[in-house]
């Protein structure tokens, strides 16, 4: 049971596992004393192109005698009539034979290596006989959609007789056309009858647009009796011989229509026939293009009315009959002349599998790798927008080689990474008007031109960065990048955007993302730094991911440099400073002055009095700012008298308070008030202890020793006492001389103080 379970397996695994890559044409017919030539294709391995090539003729056993090889081997009927000749440059091997006979027809193989090995491609040849020979007519012979003129000779004696042309059937001859003017409905305005003279002994009979229906035996007549001159016509009508055509899968191929001169101007179409079906339109010059071939196919106008369709991304559903046309309206129609190919895919393919729809959010970005021939490393790449509307037309958006569209510049790179057979393309800043086929193309071997499409989808970018960014130039610079969780193993960059790429640039990682809440864990922030900025700093820089050789996505913000002005910048900085903190600073310097001296608010009055367009301009004060001072001080001060007046009322408590406390020395006592003490208060621009507490002022100016109490009196000197004054009462007196100042610098603030402001 198990061998014979082996047995059929190892009949099933051959047919199930392995689809030959040759290929040739399946039907092959010609007429005896002719002769054909037979071109099969292979795949152009190293090894396949030095490989023994065969031609073999199948028998009833299912045996293939080999009749010619490439190794030099001809079969006795084959011998002056035959050679196989092999192209290995293009992968193909040609068989011709010559002065065929009926006894040629049958079953054949083209084949690699030996006839057993299942590497080879099953052909027909079917060889008749020649219907002029057997029938003594004259042959015509015209390829399909073309021109026929047959010429019928005639007598002198019918010269004045009705011309015509019939067809023959079995029973009857049908009347097609004569020089009454008759023309049968199957032929009108394609057939008419040509007399170029009374003295010339030939009409014709010219036939346009020939149909294939049309071929058959005419008989061409002059007279209507007995002595009527005859002619017999074999009309034989060509249909094209379709063209190999080999294409591995994924790869492009080109088909080149050239129909004539005669319809250069008329619409041209390529439709794809299938199972022996109808032809189907695959693409007109009219615009329409069938739907499995979206994106991936273009048609491209040449001189001389040739019509070349280009088709990419091939597939295996792509193999088939495929012809070229030209008619009115852009369809296949019989009775317009054609051209054929017979395509097939080879599955066993060198270009490597990539997506062929890639997706990218709004303000997001997508990456592209596009294969090419590693041979053609050194050749220029490019990617291309393929348009609908334009027959397929696939205008360049950049190049290898700097060429980039206006449109696109810092958001579209063409990098040569990672090599080897691949460049990526990535374009950023998605908006909905990207979504459309896109084409990777070189200047090398056009068989790898491939296709992808590029759908916008609704999301959030995966990359946060700011979108636009000033920098001011001399300065230092820090742009940050946000990644979130699903990037943490992955390699992370900074670069500065041209139209050659992107090249990298240092960076920093600065720890853990807060944009991210759901993973912060695994977000990470990643920084660009400049130390200090330059004008040539300006422009586009991305952020993005690799994992390996493989880009992933990127964001794109653009940094504009600018410089900074020094007079508007110290304007606005005077402009923005806190009211409040100028009055503070104000108040805290005449409080250490009137501690200072008594007589400060006098003179300040005297010089504000002084003050006016006459007055001495203070060195200290900015050019041009005297009379924004003076009415900075006419407001300041009033302000500041009042702080002053909280102080010193404060003071004053805090002395009659000191009564009620047991008393410390007397030279802590002077300490705490002496001019000493006021300069270091000065040095603090009297603010720092406004409002301390006397023992956290005693605590700074005389430390703890001198904090000793005692309940003894104080040893007082021997020398003469003098009368002093108690501490209560020169507060008062102080008190009393603040308020006349102040009143007195109060009344003349007020009467010149509104008029300058």
């Amino acid at each position: 049971m198990s061998r014979l379970f082996l047995a059929c397996l190892l009949a099933i695994f051959p047919v199930v596992s392995m689809k030959s890559p040759i290929f040739g044409p399946e039907e092959v017919t010609s007429v005896e004393g002719r002769s054909v030539s037979i071109k099969c294709y292979y795949p152009p391995t190293s090894v396949n192109r030095h490989t023994r090539k065969y031609w073999c003729r199948q028998g009833a056993q299912g045996r293939c005698t080999t009749l010619i090889s490439s190794e030099g081997y001809v079969s006795d009927d084959y011998v002056g009539r035959a050679n196989l000749t092999n192209f290995p440059e293009s992968g193909t091997f040609v068989v011709d034979i010559s002065r065929l006979t009926h006894k040629d027809s049958g079953r054949y193989k083209c084949g690699l290596g030996i006839s057993s090995r299942g590497l080879n491609f099953d052909v027909s040849l079917e060889v008749s006989q020649d219907p002029a020979q057997a029938s003594h007519a004259h042959v015509y012979t015209v390829d399909l959609g073309r021109t026929v003129t047959i010429n019928c000779p005639f007598t002198r004696a019918n010269s004045e007789k009705r011309k015509s042309l019939c067809r023959k059937t079995i029973q009857d001859c049908f009347q097609v056309v004569d020089s009454t003017g008759y023309v049968s409905n199957s032929y009108k305005d394609r057939a008419h009858i040509s007399i170029l003279g009374t003295n010339t002994l030939v009409f014709s009979v010219v036939i346009n647009r020939v149909k294939l229906s049309d071929a058959g035996m005419y008989v061409c007549q002059a007279g209507d009796d007995a002595k009527a001159d005859k002619i017999n016509i074999d009309l034989q009508v060509l249909e094209p011989e379709p063209e190999l055509v080999y294409g591995d899968l994924r790869s492009s191929v080109t088909f080149d229509c050239s129909l004539g001169p005669e319809v250069a101007n008329v619409p041209k179409f390529l439709c794809q026939k299938k199972n022996g079906g109808a032809c189907n339109v695959v693409i007109n010059t009219l615009g329409k293009k069938a739907q499995d071939f979206q994106g991936r196919i273009v048609s491209v106008p040449k001189d001389n009315g040739v019509f070349s369709v280009h088709i990419t991304s091939l597939r295996k559903e792509d193999a088939g009959r495929y012809v070229c046309g030209a008619q009115p309206e852009g369809e296949p129609q019989d009775g317009w002349p054609v051209q054929a190919w017979q395509l097939f895919v080879n599955e066993e393919t060198a270009i490597p599998a990539s997506p062929s729809v890639v997706k990218g959010v709004r303000g997001g970005s997508v990456t592209v790798s596009c294969p090419y021939n590693p041979k053609d490393a050194n050749s220029a790449k490019y990617w291309c927008h393929w348009e609908e509307a334009q027959n397929g037309r696939c205008p360049r958006l950049v190049e290898s080689r700097g060429l980039i569209k206006e449109q696109y510049e810092g958001r579209l790179a063409l990098l040569t990474e990672p090599g080897n057979g691949t460049y990526t393309v990535i374009l950023n800043q998605l908006t909905d008007q990207d979504t459309g086929f896109y084409w990777c193309v070189t200047d090398g071997d056009t068989r790898w031109i491939s296709t992808v499409e590029l759908k916008v989808v609704q999301g959030e970018p995966s990359l946060k960065v700011p979108k636009n960014v000033t920098a001011w130039l001399g300065e230092p610079l820090k742009l940050s990048c946000h990644f979130p969780c699903k990037f943490y193993s992955f390699e992370k960059y900074w670069c500065k955007w041209s139209n050659r790429g992107c090249s990298a640039l240092p960076t920093q990682n600065d720890g853990p993302s807060q944009a991210f809440v759901s993973c912060d864990q695994n977000s990470q922030v990643v920084s660009l730094n400049l130390d200090t900025v330059t004008k040539e700093d300006e422009g586009w820089y991305w952020c993005g991911v690799k994992e390996g050789p493989r880009y992933g996505e990127t964001a794109a913000v653009y940094v504009a440099v600018e410089s900074r002005v020094k007079g508007s910048q110290g304007a606005k900085q005077v402009k923005a400073a806190p009211a409040g903190a100028a009055i503070q600073s104000r108040a805290g310097e005449i409080q250490n002055k009137a501690l200072l001296d008594p007589s400060f608010f006098a003179k300040e009055s005297v010089k504000d009095a002084a003050g006016g367009p006459g007055a001495p301009a203070d060195p200290g004060r900015p050019t041009g700012y005297s009379g924004s001072s003076k009415a900075l001080v006419s407001t300041l001060v009033p302000l500041a008298l009042v702080l002053v007046a909280g102080v010193v009322a404060i003071g004053v408590v805090r002395a009659r308070h000191r009564k009620n406390v047991d008393r410390i020395s007397i030279r802590s006592y002077r300490t705490d008030i002496s001019m000493s003490d006021f300069e270091n208060s000065r040095d603090f621009e009297g603010r720092d202890n406004m409002g301390a507490s006397p023992e956290a002022q005693e605590t700074s100016l005389g430390g703890k020793d001198e904090f000793a109490t005692t309940t003894e009196d104080t040893v007082e000197s021997k020398e003469p006492k003098k009368a002093k004054r108690s501490s209560k009462e020169e507060a008062d007196e102080a008190f009393t001389t603040f308020l006349l100042q102040a009143k007195n610098l109060a009344s003349a603030a007020t009467q010149n103080g509104p008029t300058e402001a």
